[in-house]
């Protein structure tokens, strides 16, 4: 039984892909890998030091009980999985500087724990760096004392309406 009825079809289709599969080889579009964004850095390795990424805060740096800390002269807490890196840029277990005043940058997480901390170096020291009195935003929204207050005993038609 011959399944194929018009043979010279068949056969100029397979002539047809032996010329154009080393063609489409020549104009193929080499695969890269994907672009990983690089993030964004202060660029302090002109100072002598590391680069920091963006949104990294300097402060007073003091390990209390892992893993409480005492943060510019606030209790705070790092993270789980908290790094700390030396001016070596050595991985130190909290432990083994409890007590110790260090002037570092860090980062927090999405849960406003510390997350990463590293020991500046005296040029790492000189360069300028956002801190936490000084906010990299230009507004701080959660400490605004401005605006109306209901201290509960104003009567409602004296409230402030909406828009004043």
């Amino acid at each position: 039984m011959k399944r194929c009825k018009n043979s010279l079809n068949a056969h100029i289709l397979i002539a047809l892909c032996a010329v154009l599969a080393p063609a489409a080889a020549l104009f193929t579009v080499d695969a890269h890998a994907q672009a990983v964004p690089v993030p964004q850095t202060q660029f302090e390795a002109e100072a002598g030091g590391r680069n920091f990424p963006i949104g990294t805060l300097r402060g007073k740096f003091m390990v209390l009980n892992p893993p409480e800390i005492k943060l510019d002269g606030d209790l705070e807490r790092m993270s789980p999985g908290a790094r700390v890196r030396s001016a070596q840029n050595m991985l130190v277990m909290p432990g083994a500087i409890v007590g110790q005043n260090l002037l570092v940058n860090y980062t927090r997480d999405a849960s406003n724990l510390v997350s990463q901390v590293w020991i500046l170096t005296p040029d790492e020291a000189r360069a300028d760096r956002e801190s936490a009195e000084k906010p990299f935003l230009n507004f701080w929204p959660f400490v605004a004392n401005s605006g109306p207050r209901d201290d509960g005993k104003t009567p409602f038609d004296r409230l402030p309406k909406y828009g004043e």
